[in-house]
């Protein structure tokens, strides 16, 4: 049997969806049958906080942007204890911020006024935006400048959204597949309130180095994403796969990161028994280490 580690405490929670089984087949998505019960089993298991999935399937019947929905979610928070910190918005893979069409990026616009609003209601911290897959920023790295294609069509939103979240008091966290370098210099011309998303079995699967990554801009860290990949590869359990978790540990030491980690880990099609077993192997690292840093300070 499965020994479930006490993890109260620790600023650790789940993405989710990881807790219940998949929706239609679907890797990652919003689990409309059972949301509202994966925030007790979160408190179950000593969890922080649920990261919220806004994906394309359940735009239309979405908490986050149905009447009255952030109050539902409000409600299932204090209920549970478990916190609402950063919601993912898949959504924007779909719908991109920085889309090639005018029209269409006037949609995703609107849509983020929404979730923006609901975010605020809600306490969310982190509205992640992911550019990667459909909505990658990788097509024009070699040519990153303020004038060229996806990075600068996103720059120039992300500045105009960038005032509207600071009202609220949330910060807007990229996760993308541009090298060090590139990101970095994206981030360079853009206001604090964006940040990064790091994900960890991403990162790994594109060959990059933590050490490099959180050198370029690891004082921009806001989230992370607790992932394992194969190199080039999909998602695997947690230390089976290209992810330095050692190194990453290293050099998240040199910021001053200390979470929310949200685990988004591997999963099968039931979700929770996995999940535990991960979270037993992941949990003692992220403890051991967070001991250290105290012991450093």
């Amino acid at each position: 049997m499965t020994r479930t580690p006490d993890v109260t405490g620790l600023p650790l929670g789940v993405m989710q969806g990881r807790l219940s089984p998949k929706v239609e087949g679907r890797y990652q998505s919003h689990p409309q049958a059972h949301w509202r019960g994966e925030f007790a089993l979160a408190a179950s298991l000593g969890l922080c906080c649920i990261e919220f999935i806004v994906d394309t399937p359940s735009l239309g019947n979405n908490p986050m942007l149905r009447p009255g929905g952030a109050d539902e979610v409000r409600a299932v928070v204090e209920e549970s204890g478990v916190r609402v910190l950063s919601l993912c918005a898949d959504c924007f893979m779909d719908l991109p911020l920085h889309d090639a069409t005018p029209a269409r990026r006037d949609q995703a616009w609107e849509l983020f006024g929404r979730l923006l609003e609901s975010s605020a209601r809600v306490g969310v911290a982190d509205i992640v935006i992911p550019c990667v897959d459909a909505s990658s920023l990788s097509v024009d790295a070699s040519s990153l400048s303020v004038d060229a294609g996806a990075p600068a069509r996103l720059a120039e939103v992300l500045r105009r959204a960038a005032p509207l979240a600071r009202a609220q008091g949330i910060r807007l966290a990229l996760e993308t597949d541009l090298g060090p370098s590139d990101f970095a210099a994206l981030l360079a011309g853009l206001p604090g309130e964006i940040t990064v998303n790091y994900d960890i079995g991403n990162s790994a699967a594109l060959g990059f180095a933590p050490g490099e990554e959180l050198a370029a801009y690891g004082d921009r860290l806001s989230s992370v994403h607790v992932k394992d990949r194969l190199l080039g590869g999909g998602s695997v359990a947690l230390g089976s796969g290209a992810a330095d978790f050692a190194s990453f540990f290293a050099a998240l030491a040199a910021t001053k990161f200390r979470g929310p980690f949200i685990m988004q880990a591997y999963r099968d099609d039931e979700g929770l028994a996995v999940f535990k077993r991960q979270l037993e192997w992941f949990a003692p690292m992220l403890r051991g280490w967070l001991q250290e840093q105290g012991e450093r300070a």
